[in-house]
């Protein structure tokens, strides 16, 4: 009788990631990916020891592929700024994975990638290298929040994007103006979470880099 195939550690992280494409992080299970692959959850134990391990190799592969073919261009603020919509457009194309590495980082070659793109252009601003860590701590937390958030909208079925906006509609435009004024006030003019969310990042980006950059500045 033949034995049971033996899948690549490459393999099972392209199966991964597929399985992650129609569900989340949460009903994903090793049990379900191994019987996807035909196999037992002991043989993957010996490719990653636990789920979170192997969540974060799967979220590490969309860095790596982001930061593929990158050439750092311009000064600091506007590498820090190309790197950003790069992983935001890599994991805007999988946003269950987006959800992935909001929750769970990663420590792969994609991730190294990206820090050291971030620490460089940092280095770059002039600030001194004492206040660069905690920097780059900010931006990325920034980054990562901002990423998860959008790919958990874009994620939503076109009922559920139907069900809230108009949820959205009732809470803001039926709003009592005695108990809420200034959300009767601004009702008609307020946009829902899933619009422009493009310039939303940017602007939010724009204004932390900003804020770096004025600390850089001799008073």
């Amino acid at each position: 009788m033949a034995g049971r195939r033996r899948w690549s550690t490459e393999e099972i992280l392209d199966t991964a990631a597929e399985l992650l494409r129609t569900s989340d992080a949460e009903s994903f299970s090793v049990r379900k990916l191994a019987a996807t692959l035909g196999t037992d959850s002991s043989s993957l134990y010996r490719h990653f020891r636990s789920k979170t391990e192997l969540l974060r190799a799967v979220a590490d592969r969309i860095l790596a592929a982001a930061m593929d073919g990158y050439r750092p261009e311009g000064d600091w603020k506007q590498r820090i700024t190309a790197l950003a919509l790069r992983l935001r457009e890599a994991f805007g194309q999988q946003p269950q994975l987006a959800v992935v590495w909001g929750r769970y980082a990663s420590s792969g070659a994609g991730s190294r990638l990206v820090m050291e793109e971030v620490l460089q252009a940092l280095r770059a601003s002039g600030l001194p290298d004492e206040e660069i860590p905690a920097r780059y701590h900010r931006i990325v937390i920034l980054l990562a929040a901002l990423i998860a958030s959008e790919a958990g909208i874009s994620s939503l079925t076109t009922e559920e994007h139907e069900q809230g906006m108009e949820l959205f509609r009732v809470a803001v435009l039926g709003a009592d103006p005695e108990r809420f004024p200034a959300l009767a006030h601004y009702a008609r003019d307020i946009r829902p979470l899933g619009a422009d969310r493009r310039d939303a990042f940017e602007e939010i980006l724009a204004a932390q880099l900003a804020h770096i950059e004025a600390a850089i500045r001799p008073s």
